[in-house]
């Protein structure tokens, strides 16, 4: 199975995105999720005259999820891996402490996740929580989730690609 080497997380909508990190985090999911399973998975939550009726009439004004799903199949092949198309941001408090190490002026590189780790670890959080830029309670998960993407993506990933603008 093979990675897409462009972005296509970026050409799904947050609804398909959040049904696909559910089936890619099934823990009792025995092989990696394709496009095709996640299809099945969704068009098995719809009763049977739904998914019909919804086919031939298309009772949404945007194009439905099932809709969304079968242009992906088309474009990336059914066996195309659904970890892929899952949206991955870190939360608005990562975010920041991301952004603190982005526009550190004495770094050389630019931050990886494991760098973001080490500097939460080393204390990053509680400098920020005494700048105001995090509240007191807002760096309780930062290593958490900032584990959670390492496993995903790996600890050499740039950190700055999980920034969240909002």
């Amino acid at each position: 199975m093979i990675h897409h080497p462009i972005d296509v997380a970026t050409r799904v909508s947050p609804r398909l995105s959040a049904l696909l990190r559910s089936r890619v985090n099934d823990p009792e999911s025995e092989q990696p999720i394709t496009l095709m399973t996640a299809r099945h998975f969704l068009a098995d939550l719809l009763p049977a005259d739904f998914r019909e009726a919804e086919r031939m009439h298309h009772f949404d004004v945007d194009a439905s999820l099932l809709d969304e799903m079968d242009a992906l199949i088309e474009e990336f092949g059914e066996t195309a891996l659904a970890v892929d198309f899952v949206q991955a941001n870190a939360s608005e408090q990562l975010s920041r402490v991301i952004e603190s190490l982005v526009n550190d002026e004495n770094r050389e590189n630019p931050p990886t996740l494991s760098a973001v780790k080490e500097a939460i670890v080393s204390g990053l959080g509680v400098r920020l929580i005494g700048e105001g830029v995090l509240e007191e309670d807002e760096d309780d998960t930062l290593v958490a989730e900032i584990d959670a993407l390492i496993e995903q993506f790996g600890a050499d990933t740039l950190a700055e690609d999980f920034l969240r603008y909002e």
